[in-house]
């Protein structure tokens, strides 16, 4: 009987540890899982973008008061880490827009919210299908695939594919 309570409380004792392991692979594949997903959706904000009286005088105001780092595109980029993947850097635009810019036509609003995107190719499709006003088309840069929608209160939205670099981290 001795030689039984050891052999109980080992055998419980390994089975608790391999249900912490069954636990771990569970959540290790739902990662994964969550990895491999392409439903085409919204998955971030990539920039915010405004009409301003006075470039110069914008932009000086932002790095003066709250620290804004002006970039050569006149623009300021905030990066952060994806928390599905925290190997990967995300970064979101924010850029003033000269008064009498036509980028955000044909939209009468002074603002724009640039959209992350996955699987940007399904989601116009998705849209298509529900009737959205579709401004253009996909274009491709290097840093990514972009259009232009339209929502129902007249504010163009623009939705940015980045395109993956597997050399930036």
């Amino acid at each position: 009987m001795i030689k039984i309570v050891p052999i109980i409380l080992l055998t419980t004792l390994f089975s608790g540890c391999n249900t912490t392991n069954k636990a771990n692979i569970v959540l290790d594949n739902k990662e994964k899982i969550k990895a491999l997903d392409t439903t085409p959706k919204v998955i971030g904000i990539g920039g915010i973008f405004f009409i301003s009286d006075n470039l110069k005088e914008s932009r000086e105001w932002y790095a003066k008061n709250l620290g804004f780092e002006i970039n050569a595109w006149g623009s300021s980029t905030f990066e952060s880490r994806n928390v599905n993947k925290p190997e990967k850097v995300n970064s979101l635009q924010w850029t003033p827009f000269k008064k009498g810019s036509t980028y955000f036509a044909p939209s009468k609003k002074e603002f724009m919210i640039n959209y992350q995107v996955q699987n940007i190719e399904g989601l116009v499709s998705k849209l298509k299908e529900n009737g959205v006003s579709i401004v253009d088309s996909i274009t491709t840069f290097a840093y990514g695939k972009f259009i232009h929608i339209m929502d129902t209160q007249g504010n163009k939205i623009e939705l940015w594919e980045p395109i993956e670099n597997k050399d930036k981290h």
